[in-house]
């Protein structure tokens, strides 16, 4: 692809079966996909980002399903690769507000055979962000030294990356996340945060101006800490902190929320707003996608995000 491309996502997909009903008694099952990079990715897309997805998928029957929708939505798929191992899957049930089963199967995955191999340089310095997780890292060994090396490479050529820890208790450890975060920290530009997960197992940070100001300390310019406890985000740049609060507290499923937040930031960073302003359009964006079931398919679309960003903020 000669196009320049806004961002590059390195990452994950899996197949997602989701039902609003409880699993012992849902009948069918919505068939989508999800997947936080590619969450991230496809956020972009729809808000107009040319965006590029380094991945590897399956060669099953969910094959076909996976890159025509990809392809659909105007993701670059150039640089996936099949593989003889399954499609990662899981099962999403929302009955109501206060209730949610999640049942994952991600073991051996075709995902987890990313490695350095899969990493075409000159499509990375055609990127003007390059985007990773550390639900990637924890795929594989060899997963973990792709995305170093995919941000070493960006770094080297004065390439944006950005960044989320993205801690799962059921993916990774506090000691493994704390040595995946220390092998890329250097190489940040942008990082996205949690004091749920996040800041608190990975930095031991509690208060979230000492989380900022110790990633600032680490040479990070742009961080963006999601608050649940304050309903809002914080984010830090250039020695100030500004606060936004969450678009709206109406929802009905946060699954992927934070990387769709994400998706919408690059998109908005990439197209000329200041970081405070990339925060303000992405918390709409977030918003409107927890007001439905499910990851991707939740993700709004161009037309509304900016139409209510624009009625907002003048």
């Amino acid at each position: 692809m000669d196009e320049k491309l806004d961002i590059v996502a390195i990452g994950e997909s899996l197949v997602e079966l989701s039902t609003n009903a409880k699993m012992s008694e849902a009948s069918c099952l919505y068939k989508s996909y999800g997947g936080d990079a590619l969450a991230t990715a496809i956020a972009a897309v729809r808000m107009g980002s040319k965006v590029g997805f380094i991945s590897r998928i399956g060669d099953d029957p969910f094959k076909e399903f996976l890159l025509e929708s990809w392809q659909k939505e105007g993701l670059d798929t150039s640089q996936i690769k099949l593989t003889n191992e399954a499609n990662g899957l899981y099962i999403i049930s929302r009955p109501s507000l206060c209730e949610k089963e999640v049942v994952h199967y991600r073991k051996k995955i075709a995902p987890s055979k990313l490695s350095i191999d899969d990493i075409n340089e000159d499509y990375i310095k055609n990127a003007s962000v390059v985007y990773a997780s550390g639900v990637t890292q924890s795929l594989s060994p060899s997963a973990d030294e792709a995305v170093e090396f995919v941000f070493k490479l960006a770094k080297d050529n004065g390439i944006t990356t950005a960044y989320d820890p993205n801690y799962h208790s059921r993916l990774t450890t506090p000691d493994d996340a704390k040595e995946a975060f220390a092998r890329i920290n250097s190489y940040v530009d942008i990082m996205f945060m949690n004091t749920k997960n996040d800041s608190v197992n990975i930095l031991e940070i509690d208060s979230y101006e000492n989380v900022i100001k110790s990633l600032w300390d680490m040479g990070i310019s742009i961080i963006v800490l999601k608050s649940i406890e304050r309903n809002g985000y914080y984010t830090g740049y250039n020695g100030n902190i500004v606060f936004t609060e969450f678009y709206t507290s109406d929802y009905v499923d946060t699954t992927c929320s934070g990387d769709a937040f994400n998706g919408g930031f690059l998109h908005a960073f990439t197209h000329g707003f200041t970081p405070f302003e990339a925060t303000k359009f992405a918390s709409i964006l977030a918003g409107l996608q927890a007001k439905g079931i499910g990851a991707i398919k939740s993700i709004p679309y161009k037309d509304e995000v900016y139409s209510i960003y624009r009625s907002n903020n003048g």
